[in-house]
């Protein structure tokens, strides 16, 4: 199924269909039809941006630099994320849209059990791509199990980790995050340039391996230049 998904986002139609009313920056819901099967995405086309003083334009290309790592780490954590420059409103990222539970967030799943794993590999996977805005809301419940979205604000090159997930600082991260990280940092997914500059992948490379030899997620900077936490939380 991931392969049809992607091949339908690839290459399908797309027909705008509403428009996320509490979105920060243009978020579109689209149909996106391919050989009569249509699928829901989310459409993040880089003209309804809003500038922002410490990104440069096209937040819409971490959003899919944060898929890649998350596919290269082995995490599938990140719903599949595409580049259409072919969009109805010009470039921008294309997202399979989560059926999810609406009334779940982080801070609702972490009191149910069974979730631990995932939520350590999302904390290390925050930490790799540098995320400064992992609110609670980012973090979905489906069918199809948990997943993380909004990565428009990553791989800065400056120290910028802001999250709502600190609970585990200072747990292992475990030999097998540590053996997808030591590859990573020897060798980023290629599909990572053209998303994000050079310099930024180093900085993503260098996190990577600075966590496997620590062994263990960090704990929160609480004297830092900027707050560990994102606002709102929610």
């Amino acid at each position: 199924m991931t392969s049809e998904v992607l091949d339908i986002l690839s290459n399908g139609e797309i027909t705008p269909q509403a428009r996320f009313a509490n979105s920060s920056n243009q978020t579109i819901l689209v149909a996106v039809e391919l050989d009569g099967v249509v699928i829901e995405a989310v459409y993040k086309p880089e003209a309804g941006e809003r500038p922002l003083w410490d990104f440069p334009a096209g937040p819409w290309r971490r959003e899919i630099a944060a898929y890649v790592l998350s596919e290269q780490l082995g995490l599938n954590l990140v719903p599949i994320t595409v580049a259409r420059h072919d969009g109805p409103f010009g470039p921008g990222s294309l997202q399979e849209m989560i059926d999810e539970d609406l009334e779940s967030h982080y801070f609702t799943l972490r009191e149910e059990p069974g979730h631990d794993e995932t939520f350590r590999a999302l904390a290390a996977f925050d930490v790799v791509a540098n995320n400064s805005d992992r609110k609670s809301g980012h973090v979905l419940k489906a069918e199809s199990g948990l997943w993380a979205i909004d990565h428009g604000l990553c791989f800065h090159e400056e120290d910028k980790l802001r999250t709502v997930i600190w609970e585990y600082a200072g747990e292992p991260i475990g030999e097998e995050m540590r053996e997808q990280l030591e590859r990573f940092s020897a060798h980023p997914d290629p599909q990572l340039h053209g998303l994000i500059i050079p310099s930024e992948i180093e900085a993503a490379c260098w996190r990577a391996d600075q966590l496997r030899h620590a062994g263990s997620l960090p704990h929160p900077d609480e004297d830092g230049p900027y707050p560990p936490y994102p606002w709102p939380l929610v």
